[in-house]
């Protein structure tokens, strides 16, 4: 009798089993329904608002035919944080910075034409260019607009014009982009979004579908389904370029960034390379590595009392400006600061 007991208090407690494991599976289910939902109705208000944008094509510059010791010019953006509010900060700043940039580097740009045929732009994207909605606690009471707001109207508005305006100068403009971690969508979740899921890349993709007339305008945003595509190597004559948001730094700005350059240098990432720049860390930086340079580009914003008071740290609002010659590198290198 005690044998069939026990028997039965067996069966009852694998029907319980059975019936958690089947309650935990249709939850799962339908988190992943959710999570499904919001990005493909994200993906939904990106195309619906690139396709109400497009824009008629730029008039090309006056034509320059010298050809001899052409260079090329890289503009570095990344780390804008729209969307942030701060004492100082916020998304009206932002894009006035961003003018101010674009306005600083034509001034550059025509004070090396005066030596030298300047032709072509870079625009490397380092991610980080929206601030997010829900990347650490309490970030709703920082930001000034909504994650909507930040990908599809003002950071479109902002990059394009942007674009449009390098278009004038320059007879070529080639963009390259990368993620950030700020373009994360969900909050605690976002580790369980597809790979490929992010806003920075969203936003991308709406400016290039924004200026898709312009044909001078060249892009290259790494994706492959279901990956996250962290890196891109960019090739200027002889001289490569890997470019990554820099959230993959780790131990310390110094030191995790010269072990993951080196790593990175001996088979981390296949492809050659003779410079690194990343973002993320807000603070422009140089560090000469051997046979390469690794930068660290600025930021837009100022004022970060989360800086301030966690990390001791902060900073002018700048982004980096590089002229670049096919075959020997980098020839000069602007820190371009936008507070003034």
């Amino acid at each position: 009798m005690a044998n069939f007991q026990e028997h039965l208090d067996e069966a009852a407690t694998v029907a319980e089993l059975r019936s958690t494991s089947a309650r935990l599976s249709r939850q799962l289910q339908k988190e992943k329904h959710k999570n499904s939902e919001l990005v493909d109705a994200v993906f939904r208000a990106a195309s619906d608002s690139a396709a109400g944008l497009t824009l008629s094509p730029v008039k090309s510059p006056k034509r320059d035919r010298r050809k001899a010791g052409e260079q090329v010019a890289v503009a570095v953006l990344s780390d804008w944080q729209l969307g942030k509010q701060t004492p100082s900060y916020n998304s009206v700043v932002c894009e006035e910075r961003i003018e101010r940039y674009a306005d600083k580097l034509e001034s550059i740009v025509k004070m090396h034409r005066g030596n030298t045929p300047v032709h072509e732009l870079r625009v490397y994207l380092l991610g980080d260019i929206v601030e997010g909605e829900e990347i650490f606690p309490g970030q709703a009471h920082l930001i000034d607009s909504s994650l909507y707001q930040q990908m599809t109207v003002d950071g479109p508005r902002i990059l394009c014009n942007f674009l449009q305006h390098m278009l004038t100068i320059f007879k070529k403009v080639h963009v390259v982009g990368v993620i950030g971690n700020h373009g994360s969508l969900g909050g605690r979740s976002r580790k369980d979004y597809n790979g490929e899921t992010n806003a920075d890349r969203m936003l991308y993709n709406i400016c290039r579908q924004i200026l898709h007339k312009e044909k001078r305008l060249s892009w290259f945003i790494p994706w492959e389904k279901d990956e996250r595509m962290w890196y891109a190597v960019d090739n200027i004559g002889e001289h490569g370029f890997l470019l990554a948001h820099g959230d993959q730094i780790r131990g310390g700005l110094v030191h995790g960034l010269a072990k993951k350059t080196w790593g990175w240098a001996v088979g981390g990432v296949p492809e050659k390379f003779n410079e690194v720049i990343i973002g993320h860390w807000h603070q422009p930086t140089r560090m000469t590595l051997n046979t390469i340079t690794a930068r660290v580009n600025g930021s837009t914003e100022s004022d970060n009392t989360c800086a301030q008071e966690q990390l001791a740290a902060i900073g002018r609002p700048s982004q980096w400006l590089l002229m670049v010659h096919p075959k020997h590198g980098v020839s000069a290198e602007y820190c371009v600061y936008l507070d003034h």
